[in-house]
């Protein structure tokens, strides 16, 4: 018998939901200033993409094998989900923290490879909490409050740094030494992450196994390791024809999304702001305020998400066109990139490359979780990381590279092209999803 779930207000929503700001705040600091602290340890710009690679590669492997387990974890008190939020919480705190104190390239490159296995930990069983919590109406409805959070975490996260040097922090160092300005924000951010996924465990209950007897028995038959990994291998194999297309989607926004997180620092401070020196006063000012710009996308997305969460409860959405319309706004964003002439116009860049991120966060989530299997809906989640981990282990391998310079010649601004054409080309693929309860909210 098929498990009546309630319907949740915006604040339960919102409650099972809140962790995400941390794992965001995570994700954007991250994003915005770990190509940063590589450039101040001397990485030149070709080997940055290098440098990340550690970090798709874990995802490949941890995000399933975390999904598969989350769905085999049932306990009366802690719950399926809750204790890989607390044990991703925990090491995701320790990595943030430690990151810009690294003294060496590899010391860089290794808390940035814990730190993204960690947060994906708890990353992949948050998506599976709302398909475990929300019936089939709500669910674009609770991606989206998802989404609205994690616009949140973004915009304050990419202004930590410009925040701290407004209040007196040291915004430049020795050469190869991080300035306190990113230290200062990589701890209050380390503090957030940890706090607001302990608010998410302690404001949350979980719905048990519908057969509680049934889960047992099957658990206590699928023993073992290789049992586990055989089981997410046949998933793999036979996964629905949504998930494939939505897989094509997904390669070509995340591809874009790692391109810009990659390069948009090392773009923007030499095309924009004549800045190439990590040391200099001019690199560190203009660094800030490239997070200050990839900022606006995190709050563009949060006002985007919010509208939307609007619209999704009141009345049905079509899921593919919003999410089609949403990438083509974010790949015309990034182009624009190359051509503004005053700094002020990325405000206006990044909020249309806001309104791609609102929908990447949400729409192919909500049109995969009513197409699998619910009491693999965690294992199905890990899987669909697959496409997005993939495409930043060819990003990170060289694709980056091969390709802006193949398409579009050697300038690095030019990645920012690469991004935009990306995300338009994810935009078509959108056209090959017919499933219509994918599509549409039930």
């Amino acid at each position: 018998m098929t498990q009546e779930k309630k319907k949740l207000s915006f604040w339960q929503i919102w409650n099972m939901s809140f962790g995400f700001l941390g794992i965001q705040f995570g994700f954007a600091l991250q994003g915005g200033f770990m190509s940063r602290i590589f450039q101040t340890l001397g990485a030149d710009k070709d080997t940055i993409p290098f440098l990340w690679i550690a970090a798709p590669l874990t995802g490949l492997l941890v995000q399933p094998i975390v999904g598969y387990l989350s769905d085999r974890t049932w306990h009366p008190r802690f719950g399926r989900r809750k204790p890989f939020f607390f044990l991703g919480a925990v090491m995701s705190t320790i990595a943030l923290f430690f990151a810009p104190y690294s003294s060496a390239l590899w010391m860089a490159a290794g808390a940035l490879w814990i730190l993204d296995a960690s947060i994906n930990v708890a990353m992949e069983p948050f998506r599976a909490l709302v398909a475990d919590k929300l019936p089939e109406s709500q669910r674009s409805y609770g991606f989206v409050v998802q989404t609205l959070i994690i616009g949140i975490g973004t915009w304050i996260a990419s202004n930590l740094p410009w925040l701290m040097t407004e209040l007196g922090a040291a915004n430049t160092a020795a050469p190869g030494v991080v300035p306190d300005s990113v230290k200062y924000a990589f701890g209050i951010g380390a503090f957030v992450l940890f706090t607001s996924i302990l608010f998410t465990i302690l404001k949350t209950e979980e719905y048990p196994p519908e057969d509680l007897d049934a889960f047992k028995r099957e658990k206590e038959s699928k023993k073992g390791f290789l049992t586990g990994v055989k089981e997410v291998f046949q998933l793999i194999v036979t996964m629905p024809t949504v998930m494939k297309q939505l897989g094509l989607v997904q390669f070509f926004s995340w591809f874009a999304f790692f391109t810009m997180w990659s390069f948009a620092t090392p773009a923007i401070t030499e095309h924009i702001f004549k800045a190439t020196d990590p040391s200099s006063v001019a690199y560190n000012n203009a660094a800030d305020r490239v997070g200050n710009y990839m900022g606006t996308y995190g709050l563009v997305s949060m006002f985007f998400a919010l509208i939307l969460s609007l619209v999704a409860s009141k009345i049905k959405i079509n899921r593919k066109l919003l999410h089609l319309f949403s990438l083509f706004a974010g790949g015309f964003g990034f182009i624009l990139i190359y051509y503004v002439s005053e700094p002020w116009m990325l405000h206006i860049c990044f909020s249309l490359v806001g309104i791609a991120w609102a929908s990447i966060l949400s729409m192919p989530y909500a049109m995969l979780s009513g197409s699998v299997e619910p009491q693999k809906m965690g294992t199905y989640m890990g899987i669909f990381n697959m496409f997005i981990v993939i495409p930043q282990i060819i990003a990170s391998l060289g694709g980056v590279n091969f390709l802006y310079k193949i398409l579009f010649g050697e300038a690095v601004i030019n990645t920012m092209l690469l991004a935009g054409t990306l995300l338009l080309v994810a935009g078509c693929c959108n056209l090959l999803i017919s499933d219509k309860s994918a599509t549409q909210d039930n």
